[in-house]
């Protein structure tokens, strides 16, 4: 059986690792360079850095931060936010990242995951997908969005009227009208390698990863899904990769506020019968 792997998130904003709830209110959390370093040394088997308003605010992806982190950790970097063309791509894996995670530009223009997919090879083509639920009731869905795509009305939670699981983009700020479940299909069949699955309704709340739609995803598709959004605590990892059937787990501030270690997150996930990588 694969090991599921434990990736830590660094959220970085004008050069720092910041947090927040629900994409809002950020706290400063410290360096991202002596961050990664710290998560090498305690055994994180990836890393993901997300420039969260680099989109937002039409700036450049933050290479010099790329570059400085490559000098220090060897685990694979995954790293969004801002990227818009192929020579963005092309500069990140020059300055020392893996792979890249593309979010808005795909929903911009979705032949885009296609050409970068066949230039640099899927493997390193990660798409990230903040879907939020969003009630039926007064909604509205762009005219531009394909039917096959279109966000389907789906129970609430605990029969709460319908809802829709939209996508959305530029660090959660706009909704798309994309249905999660099929949006993930579309750019896994445009070859996407990975998929970043980030529930904006979870998201640095510490309850728990919103697991309804982790499986729903999981199940969807044939590449790796990494469940992102609300770990609070290392049980709620087990549950993303055993109930939600995520490949990987990624969490933020119980391990930049040294509530749990990469180590006892994986102790407590052995014990609970998920096999992980020691050592």
């Amino acid at each position: 059986m694969l090991a599921k792997r434990i990736i830590p998130c660094l959220d970085v904003h004008a050069g720092r690792v910041v947090k927040g709830v629900n994409f809002v209110n950020l706290r400063d959390a410290g360096d991202p360079v002596d961050i990664a370093s710290r998560y090498e040394q305690e055994g994180a088997d990836e890393l993901v850095f997300l420039d969260i308003t680099a989109s937002h605010e039409e700036r450049d992806i933050i290479l010099d931060v790329v570059s400085r982190t490559s000098e220090v950790v060897f685990m694979p970097l995954t790293v969004g936010g801002g990227i818009r063309s192929l020579e963005d791509i092309r500069k990140l894996l020059s300055a020392g990242c893996d792979k890249v995670s593309i979010n808005s530009a795909a929903v911009t223009d979705p032949e885009f995951v296609k050409e970068a997919a066949l230039r640099f090879g899927s493997q390193c083509i990660v798409v990230n997908i903040d879907p939020k639920r969003v009630p039926v009731a007064g909604a509205t869905i762009p005219d531009d969005v394909p039917d096959h795509l279109k966000v389907k009305a789906r129970p609430g939670r605990d029969g709460h009227g319908e809802v829709y699981w939209d996508v959305h983009v530029n660090g959660g700020r706009k909704p798309t009208g994309l249905d999660a479940v099929e949006w993930a299909k579309e750019v896994e069949r445009l070859g996407a390698g990975e998929l970043v699955l980030t529930s904006m309704d979870a998201d640095g709340t510490k309850d728990g990863f919103d697991i309804e739609i982790t499986k729903a995803v999981s199940e969807a598709v044939n590449i790796p899904v990494i469940a992102s959004g609300g770990a609070g605590h290392p049980k709620h990892l087990c549950e993303a990769v055993t109930e939600g059937g995520a490949s990987a787990a990624l969490a933020a501030s119980i391990f930049h506020y040294g509530e749990f270690t990469i180590g006892e997150t994986k102790e407590y996930m052995a014990k609970h019968g998920v096999t992980v990588r020691r050592g």
